[in-house]
């Protein structure tokens, strides 16, 4: 086996195992000892599942002896973050008060996860209720490019698994950035879907009408691979788009050629790495085809401020039945949260929803005049964890002017890795697309991949 096989991409693991030149045994035992090795500095996974993962690549090798194949997952190792549930295995969703929760079947993704041939290696840790910060009871995962960086949140175990080799693809969840962050912080390419693209049935919610569930990969061709066996419709969750699932990562080979690409002259707050990344971004889609377009965003602060406590209220409602009465067993940014949510009067939530439904609608009318929008992940490309410490409502506003208006729209969005500060750290940038052209900004991402390679530079573990 290859000394790098922990840093193959998922297609490459994948065409290596139907061709048989790698076991799933095999592949299964390289990530379950580098997780042994690693994990207990970088702190990525809540819950590791060595034999069960063992059980299952063994089976999926006598498959794949007897000519049987259940997709292009089969037998490659990946992992889920702790917020979907998993059968017989505690999934917490990063809160104490969830600790000893084992649930006694699989959201759907981790169904249909199963159904495709993937091997579980376990479950990654995350924040509390996939908000803000870790639970105190928590150590937060390490980031594996620079330790003194902040690691992305609230998917933060899925961002350092995948960039450190623990996994060849994760699962995050998104409800204000918690896909883009540990993305853009771990050099990965992580898919925002469209709201409804993807089933979260099964998926313990922060806010359900802003809740999206999607991969965490090292290339947009696995995050298309993944997608493409995540989404579709489910009986389970009647929010669920009913729209056919294409086949994304035959998609990928679609390019640039013609596309419009929104480039927006009105940024706030982009520090110098951010506004390189998206330079880099706009002149490789340009060399491949693509027609650079000016345009002024709408006003997004408002949406941003009005996020928070929409965020608040939904979540309120998701924890009705333990708070505020079992209010000591949740950390304390958490709780304020859910104070903010329950605080909230009925003028309040009227004009949460008229500026959410404002800015979806300028979102649209800006995107149906081009094909595809570049953003910065965040406006501070690469903040420090001392950085981070200030949290006031005014600061988290801020951090999220680029992301939670994508989440209160629900458009999709695909973040990739486009520089690396001076002190190694990744820097992210996004490609949001219309509502259900996943396929779209899928092809541009592989395209830009295709002619740069942020997404090939791995952290020094």
């Amino acid at each position: 086996m290859p000394d790098d096989l922990h840093y193959l991409s998922l297609d490459e693991v994948a065409r290596r195992l139907k061709a048989r030149k790698l076991s799933s045994v095999e592949a299964t035992e390289a990530l379950l000892d580098r997780i042994g090795t690693l994990d207990p500095s970088l702190k990525s996974y809540a819950t590791v599942t060595p034999e069960r993962a063992l059980a299952d690549a063994k089976r999926l090798d006598v498959e794949t002896a007897d000519g049987k194949s259940r997709g292009p997952l089969h037998g490659v190792p990946i992992a889920v973050k702790d917020l979907c549930d998993t059968e017989g295995v505690p999934t917490a969703a990063g809160m104490a008060i969830r600790r000893d929760h084992v649930p006694t079947r699989d959201a759907t993704v981790v169904t249909r996860l199963k159904q495709a041939g993937a091997v579980i290696l376990g479950k990654l840790q995350m924040t509390e209720g996939a908000y803000g910060l870790h639970h105190p009871s928590i150590d937060p995962p390490m980031n594996p490019f620079n330790g003194a960086y902040w690691t992305g949140v609230s998917s933060s175990g899925s961002g350092v698994a995948t960039a450190a080799g623990l996994c060849f693809a994760s699962l995050g969840s998104d409800t204000g950035g918690s896909i883009r962050f540990p993305s853009s912080m771990n050099g990965l390419s992580g898919l925002k879907p469209t709201w409804g693209r993807v089933s979260r049935a099964g998926v313990f919610p922060l806010a359900e009408s802003l809740d999206h569930v999607g991969p965490m990969c090292r290339s947009a061709l696995d995050s298309a691979i993944v997608l493409g066996v995540i989404a579709g419709p489910d009986g389970d969750d009647p929010t669920a788009a009913p729209q056919p699932v294409p086949d994304y990562a035959a998609a990928t080979a679609g390019g640039v050629r013609g596309k419009r690409v929104g480039v927006p002259k009105n940024l706030i707050d982009a520090d110098a790495d951010c506004q390189r990344a998206l330079d880099g971004a706009s002149t490789a889609l340009a060399k491949q085809g693509a027609q650079l377009v000016d345009v002024t965003l709408p006003d997004l602060d408002e949406a941003t401020m009005q996020w928070l406590a929409l965020c608040g209220v939904e979540a309120a409602f998701a924890h009705e039945a333990t708070f505020p009465s079992r209010r000591a067993e949740y950390g304390a940014e958490f709780a304020a949260l859910l104070d903010l949510g329950r605080g909230l009067s009925g003028l309040q939530l009227a004009r949460m929803q008229l500026v959410r439904a404002r800015v979806t609608g300028e979102l649209e009318r800006l995107l149906a005049s081009i094909d595809l929008l570049l953003l910065p992940a965040m406006g501070v490309a690469a903040p420090s964890l001392a950085a981070m410490k200030t949290r006031t409502s005014q600061t988290i506003a801020s951090r999220l002017r680029y992301t939670a208006p994508l989440d209160m729209s629900g458009h999709p969005t695909l973040t990739l890795p486009g520089g690396m500060t001076a002190d190694g750290v990744p820097v992210g940038f996004q490609i949001v697309g219309r509502s259900f052209d996943e396929a779209g900004i899928l092809a541009a991402g592989h395209a830009f991949q295709q002619v740069t390679d942020w997404h090939a530079r791995r952290p020094p573990v």
